[in-house]
């Protein structure tokens, strides 16, 4: 059976940074480009994982990527939005200039 630690540590860590950790789900594939780690959490918890200017969630990736080198396999870690999310889409560049040519 293939090592889990990465799995396992990455589980640990989120659970103990989030308000709901029940709802925390991680899927883990295995392929010829290395592990991949897919990471859901409650839209809630959305802003304690990323962290101010993604801080959090380099400082994350960047552990289990560490966690994979000690078990020499290459780690990634992909944090999927949630439903419901509350990101707001972004403007387009054409739209910002349109609003910015209006002399109101």
């Amino acid at each position: 059976m293939a090592k889990e630690n990465d799995r396992e540590f990455l589980e640990y860590v989120v659970k103990a940074l989030v308000d709901n950790p029940k709802d925390v789900t991680i899927d883990r594939k295995v392929d010829e480009m290395g592990v991949l780690l897919s990471l859901k959490v409650h839209a809630d918890d959305m802003g304690q994982i990323v962290g101010k200017g993604g801080s959090t969630a380099r400082s994350i990736r960047n552990l289990v990527r560490i966690i994979g080198l000690k078990n020499h396999a290459r780690v990634n870690l992909k944090i999927e939005e949630p439903e419901g999310g509350k990101r707001e889409p972004k403007e387009s560049s054409e739209e910002k200039g349109d609003l910015e040519n209006l002399n109101l």
